[in-house]
């Protein structure tokens, strides 16, 4: 790499350009595409390139997320890329996920972070990266003389024997390695992204091999061994092919993205049923949105149910209030969330996701909701999920009360959040503006920025210190002469509506369309529309209880600060006692400092402050809160106390904790068995193991204290179920399992002898089932001090 590679980012990052040079960096998506969408798009986003951003707390984050994509080497990305292609290393292997099973996403989020950041600034730095990027690729493609690129431990071996129809998965694995096609559409979409961004032929070159390879090997694959190979996790790939297809025409491509449906996911979504409970979450969005995309390019209306669908079922069904979805990484029974909140809650990845599905969705019907919900979550979970100190982020951004957002490390993590974090801070002007059907112009975000719509001669400046402040303010800079619609979104939480003032007139006659207020006139350069929109406060409830509530402050969801000490849950945790008053009349707004809000008189034991959930960093937060009246205090406070204290117990005394089913729990505790399965009932995951077979788990351990195994069983299985538990393959009990508790699960503790764990840091927990006979069905465990 060259020096001025890397170099560091401080100059003129985003500054307000000549107009004349604006935005010249890259030409426009739609000219790159040579198939039609079969639907009209009613709206669409403008290019990246079109849009900067101006200071405010998103040009932050972009801000530090470009140093830390800077930081980053190449070549440590490329090490398995050069490895496996035969060719010389040219640096060390990251830590972290890249040095295990997984090793290649990184990179492929890597090129697409760097082409969406050229676009976004036109940094020359971030166009060299990619360029540099893509030539290694293309030498380790070339070496390798079949179109086939990748970084993958074994893929050799594991794409010979599926595309031979030998295919192996436990769900979270294809014939021993870690989610291949997963990895591999990382690789599409980088090399798609720097085609697209940063107008690199080469890597369109490349991409289309890479295509032709998949062609070749698995696009006359017999159905039912395609399915059982859909069946471990693998990205989007059906949105990849679709988007080579629209690159070349090639009709192959899209016949290999529709074989990428997986059946078992989606056709219940495409008649309509959510059958979602027990899913890996992020598994399954991005199938949905090259659903989506199918649909533009086909029209074929199946695919829109299920992306339509499947959005409805997620935002209103399966979310917290920040936007964000899931528990471990899983989804649960729609509308129960109240006994899902963890410091696994809202995987970052999953949201990443769903914001694309809902950029294609607007795009197609432009449904105010959309826009709506873009908001929440960007706000609250994806600026969220960022440090902003030096750009790290969070894999899960939890929820419960007392915990703290954790973040990777820059070189030792490489999570899939890691992956999509590095997207997901350097692409915020991609969803801030959209035009109507090429003619009017849509202002869904507002966040600080400059748009240039080339076409039309149009440039308008939106300034503000929104949030902090409820009036925005926009200028046209440059004007066409002609009339033109702005339609500004109406958000849902405007409780007091919008006034809108032009060039300090107030602007009386309102058109409103579906929430959006429409001004409609002859611009001319210069001109001012101020905006203003009142925030007030408001709550919402849990689906599954409406005592249990969140707050917003317009759209910012609030959280408690609980500091940075350990936490006692019954003197640091507050609950409220409110007495059904409306939130305005117990919580009030700071006049000294934004943003900050304080409970008054209604805490017990003691009030609380609170802050924007973004602002919330290193320290212990509450998002959610338990509302009493008096009445109900004293008749809830002993059994709210005494199971706060036993929760609060069993998860100090907790050494080790297993999520058993769930994919990444497994391989962190190097999940080994035989005749083994894995399923959900109650929104819950389960293993067991039949016919006489096995699983296994390694757990951390110590010999300080005396230790218990507690397992947690389903209280309506019987039939045949009788299995022992071993410890480093001595016996430590036999279970069997004959209805023990009728319509509940229920735990069996089993008390560890000294001498299994002396000396020990971990030990290999088995469940083996007695000849012909079932292990299992384990709904979890844990190993606690006794």
């Amino acid at each position: 790499m060259t020096e001025n590679c890397k170099r560091n980012i401080k100059l003129p990052f985003i500054l307000l350009f000549i107009l004349g040079t604006l935005f010249s960096c890259t030409s426009n998506r739609e000219k790159k595409y040579i198939v039609d969408n079969q639907i009209n798009l009613q709206a669409e986003p403008f290019s990246l390139s079109e849009v900067r951003l101006l200071d405010g707390p998103f040009k932050h984050a972009m801000e530090v997320e470009a140093e830390y994509l800077l930081s980053l080497e190449p070549d440590r990305l490329l090490h398995n890329f050069h490895l496996n292609a035969g060719l010389p290393v040219k640096g060390e292997i990251y830590g972290g996920w890249e040095s295990r099973g997984v090793a290649g996403h990184s990179l492929g989020h890597y090129l697409s972070a760097c082409s969406m950041m050229f676009a976004s600034s036109g940094d020359e730095q971030f166009k060299q990266r990619v360029e540099y990027v893509v030539e290694e690729l293309k030498k380790c493609q070339d070496a390798r003389e079949t179109g086939y690129v990748g970084g993958i431990p074994d893929e050799d071996k594991i794409f010979s024997e599926v595309s031979r129809g030998d295919i192996r998965s436990q769900g979270f694995d294809l014939n021993g390695g870690w989610v291949p096609w997963y990895t591999q559409h990382k690789i599409w979409a980088g090399l798609i992204d720097a085609y697209v961004y940063c107008d690199n032929e080469l890597a369109k070159t490349i991409v289309i091999k890479l295509s032709d390879w998949a062609c070749e090997n698995f696009l006359n694959l017999p159905e039912d061994k395609f399915q059982q190979m859909l069946a471990c996790e693998h990205g989007g790939m059906n949105e990849s092919l679709a988007e080579v297809y629209a690159l070349t025409g090639e009709i192959k491509y899209l016949d290999l993205s529709t074989r990428f449906h997986h059946n078992a996911i989606l056709d219940p979504l495409a008649a309509e049923k959510d059958e979602l409970a027990g899913k890996h979450a992020n598994t399954q969005i991005p199938k949905i949105i090259g659903c989506s995309r199918l649909y533009e390019l086909t029209g074929d209306l199946q695919d829109s149910t299920i992306a339509s669908f499947f959005w409805e079922t997620i935002t209103n069904h399966h979310s917290y209030v920040t936007g964000g979805n899931s528990e471990r990484e899983h989804l649960g029974l729609p509308d129960e969330l109240n006994n899902h909140l963890s410091t696994e809650t809202t995987e970052t990845c999953n949201t990443y996701n769903m914001l694309k599905l809902t950029k294609h969705l607007f795009s197609q019907k432009p449904l105010v909701k959309y826009a709506d919900y873009y908001e929440r979550a960007l706000y609250n979970h994806i600026l969220s999920s960022q440090n902003p100190d030096d750009g790290m982020v969070c894999y899960m951004v939890p929820l419960s009360s007392g915990s703290i957002k954790k973040y990777g490390t820059p070189f030792e993590s490489f999570w899939c959040c890691t992956g999509t974090g590095m997207e997901n801070h350097v692409k915020y002007g991609e969803a801030i503006y959209f035009k109507e059907n090429n003619q009017n112009l849509m202002v869904n975000l507002y966040i600080p920025s400059v748009l240039n719509w080339e076409e039309k001669g149009f440039v308008i400046r939106q300034e503000s210190k929104y949030p902090e402040e409820s009036t925005i303010q926009f200028t046209i800079d440059k004007a066409p002469g002609a009339e033109m619609e702005l339609k500004f979104r109406l958000p849902w939480w405007a409780k007091k509506g919008m006034s809108v003032a032009i060039n300090g007139e107030t602007y009386e006659s309102l058109n409103s369309e579906n929430r959006y207020i429409v001004v409609n006139k002859v611009w001319e350069n210069g001109d001012q529309i101020m905006l203003d929109i009142p925030m007030t406060l408001t709550m919402e409830s849990m689906p599954d209880n409406e005592s249990r509530v969140a707050f917003l402050y317009g759209p910012l969801v609030l959280s408690g600060k609980l500091g940075e000490k350990n936490i006692d849950p019954i003197l640091d945790i507050p609950v409220l006692i409110t007495n059904e008053r409306p939130v305005d009349q117990w919580m009030v707004k700071s006049q000294e400092t934004p943003l900050l809000f304080q409970t008054l008189n209604v805490g017990q034991p003691h009030d609380i402050e609170l802050i924007p959930f973004y602002r919330m960093h290193h320290e212990k937060h509450m998002v959610y809160f338990d509302l009493y009246t008096d009445g109900e205090w004293k008749l809830k406070e002993k059994e709210y106390l005494e199971e706060l204290a036993r929760k609060e117990l069993i998860r100090k005394n907790t050494i080790d904790l297993m999520a058993i089913g769930e994919m990444q729990p497994e391989r962190d505790h190097n999940f080994s068995g035989d005749q083994t399965s894995t399923g959900e009932a109650f929104g819950r995951k389960w293993r067991d193991a039949r016919n006489g077979g096995w699983f296994a788990i390694e757990m951390k351990v110590t010999d300080q204290f005396p230790l218990e195994l507690i397992c947690t069983y389903w209280g309506n299985d019987g039939g045949n179920r009788e299995f022992d538990i071993m410890v480093d393959d001595k016996k430590l009990a036999t279970q069997t399992l004959n209805r023990n508790k009728p319509d509940s699960f229920f735990d069996v503790r089993y008390s560890i002898p000294a001498e299994y764990v002396k000396g020990k840091s971990k030990v290999k927990i088995t469940f083996q089932a007695h000849p012909e006979k079932t292990a299992g069905g384990l709904f979890g465990c844990r190993l606690i001090k006794k």
